[in-house]
């Protein structure tokens, strides 16, 4: 089973984790969250910007600036610098915008005039293919500080470094993110440029204030790393929210802080960090060496992604296949998605997807011999659209009524999300205004509790009582967040009733599940108390057009009328679903609106419609019980065939069968049992016939016997016909010898060996007497 979603807060934001053990793992889970690490950054921009465009606005690929700042001071160990220095070559490596751009730099402090406190290892870079290749190898130059280089650690240059380099000549419009790298611990008692030596420290701490507030008013958010032993997390946590806090959605778990890494498990941790910092989501998928087929899923929310592949060796070769088991290009446009592949020749590779098929995305992984000691890991890294429809039932209360509120959730397309976990996280702010009342806050829930009628069944509902004072307009609002997922907020306007409407409504149309093309029917009760005519007008609305239809479009309501009209939804053909549709099938989400457009469009109904579509089933699945029965009939007709078969041969097998050699006066000289037969055929001669004649057994013989189904025997000689032998009675044999049955004719019991029993001279004996031959 894939793992999913990580990015989950306290609360309604629920942060969850997974734990790696083992440098191959450490190594497998840090491949797909530093290969976001430029991920779905649109959201990442400051308040006013324009939000990530929907999948059918052809998004492009969002870039991000950001830098990365790494420890080099003598606090932290070897392992742990070798460590910094992993995180820090994989960050580029699946990174998904050829336009995203990051620099590199180690820092410690300058203790000294002839030292620095900061080591550039990578300049600006554009992360297209060259300057991947650029990053694997400049990162490298990073490397431990010696004493006489200054071993001390000194925020304050390392902060502004990052701030400058995200600053200095780049788009004020992309996301600015600095990565700080270190144990936490500053150290500039060495440092001249503090001051005197008892002013260092103090002076240290305020430089590193000012620092803060800069990234801050630059919006440079900062997201600090915790490497060593025991990294000091209050520094971490203070660097952290001294930063820019803003870039992401307003919830807790998208705000910068700081985490500890270690080395069994920093890929978990970082994959947190990168998917709250980038408003991402995240799904793990399959590991397992290669050869073989990796699975993971895509959301039906995605509308932008990236399958990353940790191959592990570059001689791993990939291929991808969609969940409709069709095998995509690496580059350009299929079906409604477009394909981007980058880092196919090296260890890490990614492919992004623009509007994905969702479903489960299989991986086929291939590597020549020799290169198959390294597992393979999957998994995707995708932002999403999630949309609502909202309903308030009924949506013209009079004052004092009670009105139940519902906010379902829907993919963009508008169809019914099947899996909660494509929402975790979610959090849903509703309130109710009018006309002589002030706003009122409602509680929507999906807990099964109170109002809300199923929990986790995507719909969040609420009640609530419409204040006495109410007069005139009403509106309903909802808005829903969550990180990787574009906010969205729905509103239904309505009116309070000034006392009993002239038309009345109530509408009765069942959810169903049904084939593409079908006809889902119900039934509207009206009633018209006044002495006018009303025209409603019938629509599907929440969804996306052409899915769901609504018939009759308008009917006419006369005045005194009382009664109930037939209503009828069709459902659009399969070739309007294309391969959404899949196996599962779909769930359509819509809402069917009543309007009385002779009472100046005064809503009547908003009642929400679920219909299930799935394929049209396949010959067997619509007649599988006539192969059933033919199978059973074909097995029934081959076992009768093959027992009259076996008793057919049965009543020609000549076994058993007592063969008598006959003299012209009707003496018996010899008798035969015969054996199975040749083809059923049992062939034989007369030995020595003017002397001791008798039967023997002789393949390929002058004379061969079978039994006959109407009785007796029937006689075959070499260039003759065929003789019927009578169980009474005989047929020639030669000239002078006859064949005739004797005995029971029945086939001896197992065990028994045919034989035969001649009352002739023993054959060479010279005298007389019975002998006995056994074949």
């Amino acid at each position: 089973m894939q793992k999913r979603t990580r990015n989950q807060g306290t609360a309604v934001e629920r942060v969850t984790g997974r734990r790696h053990t083992g440098r191959g793992r450490a190594r497998r889970a840090l491949v797909p969250v530093l290969a976001g690490a430029a991920l779905f950054v649109s959201l990442l921009a400051p308040a006013g910007q324009d939000p990530v465009p929907a999948a059918h606005s052809a998004p492009a690929f969002p870039a991000v600036d950001y830098a990365v700042a790494v420890d080099e001071s003598a606090s932290l160990a070897a392992e742990d610098m070798k460590a910094e220095k992993a995180a820090a070559a994989r960050i580029a490596l699946g990174d998904v915008s050829s336009d995203s751009h990051v620099t590199v730099f180690g820092f410690a402090a300058a203790e000294s005039g002839d030292q620095r406190a900061v080591d550039p290892v990578c300049p600006r870079t554009t992360l297209d293919a060259a300057g991947r290749e650029t990053i694997g190898t400049c990162v490298g130059k990073l490397r431990s500080r010696t004493k006489k280089e200054g071993t001390g650690t000194d925020f304050p240059s390392a902060i502004r470094q990052g701030v400058h380099d995200l600053t200095d000549g780049t788009d004020p419009s992309r996301p600015r993110v600095l990565f700080l790298l270190t144990d936490g611990y500053m150290d500039v008692t060495d440092s001249p440029k503090y001051g005197a030596r008892e002013h260092r420290k103090a002076e240290g701490e305020r430089q590193l204030g000012l620092a803060l507030k800069e990234a801050a008013a630059q919006n440079v958010q900062i997201w600090p790393l915790g490497f060593g032993a025991q990294p000091r997390l209050d520094e971490l946590k203070r660097m952290a929210r001294g930063g820019y806090q803003k870039g992401c959605v307003d919830l807790p778990s998208a705000a910068p802080q700081p985490h500890k890494v270690k080395a069994a498990d920093i890929g978990s941790t970082l994959e947190d960090i990168f998917a709250a910092a980038h408003c991402m989501r995240h799904d793990d998928g399959d590991s397992q060496r290669p050869p073989g087929t990796l699975k993971v899923g895509i959301s039906p929310l995605a509308t932008v992604g990236s399958i990353v592949v940790d191959k592990g060796d570059p001689q791993v070769k990939v291929t991808y296949y969609d969940p409709s088991g069709d095998r995509v290009p690496t580059r350009g446009s299929y079906k409604k998605s477009t394909f981007e592949l980058a880092g196919d020749t090296g260890p890490v590779e990614a492919l992004k997807i623009v509007d994905p098929l969702p479903g489960t995305w299989k991986v086929k992984a291939e590597a020549p011999e020799g290169h198959r000691s390294l597992p393979v890991s999957v998994s995707v890294l995708w932002q999403g659209e999630l949309r609502g429809a909202i309903t308030m039932d009924p949506p013209s209360p009079q004052a004092g009524d009670k009105v139940k509120v519902t906010m379902r959730l829907q993919t963009r397309e508008g169809y019914e999300i099947k899996d909660p976990r494509d929402y975790a996280g979610l959090r849903v702010r509703s309130e109710l205004t009018g006309d002589g009342f002030g706003p009122r806050a409602l509680d929507l829930t999906d807990d099964g509790k109170g109002a809300d009628p199923e929990a986790s069944d995507g719909a969040f509902t609420g009640s609530a009582r419409i204040p006495t004072s109410a007069d005139g307009a009403l509106k309903v609002s909802a808005t829903l967040t969550a990180s990787g997922l574009s906010a969205d907020t729905r509103s239904e306007a309505g009116q309070v009733a000034p006392g009993q409407l002239p038309v009345t409504t109530a509408l009765d149309l069942p959810a169903a599940s049904v084939h593409p093309g079908a006809t889902v029917t119900g039934s509207l009760a009206v009633h018209n108390t006044s002495d006018t005519a009303h025209t409603l007008r019938l629509t599907v609305a929440d969804l996306q057009p052409g899915l769901l239809s609504v018939t009759p479009a308008e009917i006419t309501v006369k005045a005194g009328e009382s009664g109930t009209r037939k209503v009828s939804v069709e459902v659009a053909p399969a070739n309007v679903f294309g391969d959404r549709l899949g196996d599962d099938g779909l769930k359509l989400a819509g809402t069917v609106t009543v309007v009385d457009t002779t009472d100046h469009d005064r809503a009547l109904v908003r009642a929400p419609l679920s219909v299930r579509v799935t394929p049209e089933p396949g010959i067997w699945e619509q007649y599988w019980w006539v192969f059933v029965v033919a199978a059973a009939l074909v097995v029934l007709i081959a076992l009768v065939a093959a027992t009259w078969v076996r008793q057919r041969r049965r009543r020609r097998d000549p076994h058993g069968l007592v063969l008598r050699l006959v003299s012209e006066d009707g003496s018996v000289l010899n008798e035969h049992r015969a054996g199975h037969g040749h083809k059923q055929w049992y062939e034989f001669a007369v030995a020595e016939p003017h002397r001791s004649p008798r039967i023997e057994r002789r393949p390929h013989g002058p004379y061969a016997v079978r039994r006959s189904p109407e009785g007796g025997a029937v006689l075959r000689k070499q260039g003759g016909g065929r003789t019927p032998v009578p169980a009474q009675g005989q047929v020639p044999l030669t000239d002078t010898l006859y064949l005739a049955l004797g005995g029971d004719g029945h086939p001896p019991k197992d065990g028994d060996r045919s034989r035969s029993v001649s009352t002739g001279p023993t054959p060479g004996a010279g005298g007389s007497g019975p002998y006995v031959d056994y074949e």
